[in-house]
């Protein structure tokens, strides 16, 4: 009777295994490499390395460069695909860690593209997240963190956002109209807190403060229950300081 092979055991398939080999010689010579030298190096037979190396290349991973392969934009998109994983886990962690301290939920969001992106919530069974009943990316003139981001706009993106958005009350204490909210909005005064009461969802107070790196717009919020109003402009004084220990170090990138 034939053994049955061992399940807990990986599958390792080859030819993914040294395609990987090549791409790490090619990577160990920044002006490039012949094949025979790569085959070498990755310990691979010529004609194996040969059929290899031109499929890295017809991909995008590997290009030629007068005769000798290196790198190709396909590898740079997986370096700067990495990065981004990098960056975004750094947020999370930082999310969860307010929450933590904070005993509220806290949200990130990036203005990109036009467009409004949460980023990332961190939230809890003790500390849960307002449900995203209406949509951010239209709602922006309701919710804290919205208002936010198009406080750090210029006007020509602001106006061409609210064209694409228009103001609309979702609760009976959202903003009326648009000339009242950019009214708010040219009121507020720089790196200051914005608070909402009930724009978004009623039963709920929440608070956001501007991230300034570079030129992106960002913000970082917390939520609480109508009830615990009282703690909310405590808990966001503490988060705007420890948003500031964190972009003092330097471990926080909002270019995602």
């Amino acid at each position: 009777m034939a053994t049955a092979p061992n399940s807990g055991a990986p599958t390792l398939i080859g030819s993914v295994q040294r395609a990987l080999r090549l791409l790490e010689a090619v990577s160990a010579h920044a002006d490039g490499a012949p094949a025979k030298q790569l085959a070498r190096e990755a310990g691979l037979p010529l004609p194996t390395a040969y059929h290899l190396l031109r499929t890295l290349t017809h991909e995008g991973y590997l290009q030629r460069e007068k005769g000798l392969l290196v790198l190709g934009d396909a590898t740079a998109g997986l370096a700067r695909g990495r990065a981004v994983q990098n960056r975004r886990s750094k947020i999370t962690e930082a999310l969860a860690r307010w929450r933590d301290v904070l005993g509220v939920p806290v949200y990130f969001a990036v203005y990109r593209e036009g467009e409004i992106q949460l980023v990332a919530v961190a939230d809890g069974p003790s500390a849960p997240a307002v449900e995203e009943w209406a949509d951010f990316r239209e709602t922006a003139h309701a919710h804290a963190l919205g208002q936010c981001l198009l406080s750090q706009l210029d006007e020509k993106a602001r106006q061409d956002h609210l064209d694409r958005h228009p103001v609309q009350a979702i609760t009976p204490n959202t903003v009326r109209d648009r000339r009242a909210l950019l009214e708010r909005l040219a009121a507020m005064e720089r790196m200051r807190p914005v608070v909402e009461r009930q724009e978004y969802a009623l039963g709920t107070v929440c608070a956001a403060i501007p991230i300034t790196a570079g030129s992106t717009a960002a913000a970082v919020a917390i939520s609480l229950p109508l009830h615990q109003e009282q703690r909310l402009l405590p808990a966001v004084d503490q988060l705007r300081e420890e948003v500031g220990r964190l972009l003092d170090s330097l471990a926080f990138s909002i270019s995602i």
